[in-house]
């Protein structure tokens, strides 16, 4: 079964392409999980969202059509439109995440060598390390000191900024380097950023590294020692830019899986009404398998429900169970696009095309579907329904052929509690490396699928 390319339903492109502007802003600003919380916070306050510890705090009740949401160690985001039915006959559940690979300062990274200062990293998430090497790189994250006073860091991505970067062997030297298979080629521990050369006058020992230590100090009031409260991550400085001579394309640093989470978002924006109460579900850590206090398997989502529906004045243990049991899911995540320079690793009948709509991954898993939540045929029934009456491109896939990988989403933890879910996304080329390339209609039909499915489902 073939399915059409979407493009070609839009004689007037100019909605695809103004939504796109939005998106490629977005990717800009956001290469942290801190900062698309921050960001989205920001949106959502100026579209009526309310935030719930402020419900809670004044002892508000919550009605149909009110808007809040839940900021999780500002690292995870969950966002509600309380709908018309009692929210124990369940929700219509939209979850990504919006961390993604990269490079982690270490807590003791800053150190001098050969008059040269380098910070020590350690990779986050599954990569290709040979990728990261010899790009323009900028620093992102926060510092937190002894007193409590926050310091937000962003290096490298202002015009007037420098940049950062992790060298590699010159070709003339290169011969036994290029033998290597290419998971050694460039090893975890030689992933050190390169951060300055310059000594500071009157410094006989490391002085290039007091000399970077002074600048962090003036211009960010840190110390060394402040390294060790600090969550500083190394990604590709720079701005999305459209991909392609017709500009069909966006390349960004993060699409995986922020090109999910910003349609997830934007289709909630949207939400004024609707039968089931709507929630957006924004978290960390997927890529490290969704541990910790901000990721999927924490209690952060669970025990927010627990706190929407007491506001509401429907709260019982026994009722939240009835709500998450009752409720359904889209996993949205990226899937692999079909790639003409690599055909080898796809099975053409079940992947994913860029530019062919919103892609349903009925399971992901890995060979025999390890690890999978395998969605129920009457679940997806319904969803095609709701698509195919709202106009909605979509596609099936797999990701790449049986025997080939595989890989994994937040899924299966929200089936979990019985409800149905199913992976939905972006298919997307070069998935994990510096940068990577996605179909701008196929973001857009992203935002439309996520609207129908908050509404008509």
């Amino acid at each position: 079964m073939k399915t059409e390319n979407a493009w070609k339903k839009y004689a007037d492109k100019k909605p695809v392409f103004d939504f796109c502007e939005g998106y490629k802003e977005f990717m800009s600003l956001c290469k942290t999980e801190r900062e698309c919380t921050d960001e989205i916070i920001k949106q959502a306050k100026k579209a009526g969202f309310k935030n719930l510890d402020t419900v809670i705090e004044k002892g508000e009740t919550l009605k149909k059509g009110d808007k809040v949401y839940a900021n999780n160690m500002g690292k995870a985001l969950a966002l509600f439109v309380i709908g018309e039915k009692p929210i124990q006959e369940g929700m219509r559940i939209l979850g990504a995440h919006i961390d993604s690979p990269r490079l982690d300062l270490k807590q003791n990274p800053l150190y001098e060598e050969a008059e040269q200062a380098l910070l020590d990293t350690h990779y986050y998430g599954g990569v290709k390390k040979y990728q990261w090497v010899t790009l323009p790189m900028a620093l992102h994250g926060v510092v937190v000191k002894e007193d409590g006073t926050k310091v937000n860091v962003v290096i490298g991505e202002s015009k007037d900024d420098p940049v950062v970067g992790i060298s590699d062997l010159l070709i003339h030297l290169s011969a036994k380097q290029m033998q290597k298979k290419a998971t050694e080629v460039i090893e975890g521990e030689n992933l050190n950023v390169l951060v300055g050369s310059i000594p500071l006058e009157g410094e006989e020992t490391e002085g290039v590294k007091e000399n970077i230590l002074s600048i962090l100090k003036e211009k960010y009031g840190i110390e060394e020692k402040d390294f060790v409260s600090a969550e500083l991550e190394v990604v590709p400085a720079g701005e999305a830019r459209d991909f392609g001579l017709d500009r069909s394309m966006i390349m960004a640093y993060g699409q995986d899986d922020r090109v999910c989470a910003y349609p997830s978002y934007k289709a909630i924006e949207a939400v004024t009404e609707a039968e089931y109460t709507s929630v957006c579900l924004l978290v960390d850590k997927e890529e490290i398998g969704s541990v910790g206090a901000t990721g999927m398997h924490s209690r952060f989502f669970e025990n927010t429900v627990a706190e929407v529906m007491n506001a509401c004045g429907t709260y019982s243990e026994l009722l939240v169970r009835r709500a998450l049991k009752n409720s359904c899911m889209l996993s949205s995540d990226v899937s692999a696009g079909f790639d003409p320079n690599y055909p080898e690793v796809m099975e053409k009948n079940n992947c994913a095309f860029l530019g062919h709509g919103l892609t349903f991954n009925k399971y992901t898993g890995s060979r025999g579907k390890s690890g999978s939540n395998d969605a129920n045929p009457e679940y997806i029934a319904r969803l095609r329904r709701v698509m195919d009456e709202q106009n909605v491109s979509f596609q099936t896939a797999e990701l790449g052929k049986v025997d080939v990988g595989g890989g994994g989403t937040i899924a299966y933890i929200l089936a979990a509690y019985d409800m149905d879910v199913i992976d939905s996304g972006v298919a997307v080329l070069n998935m994990h490396a510096p940068w990577e390339i996605a179909s701008k209609v196929d973001i857009y039909e992203a935002y439309k699928g996520y609207q129908a499915f908050l509404t008509n489902l």
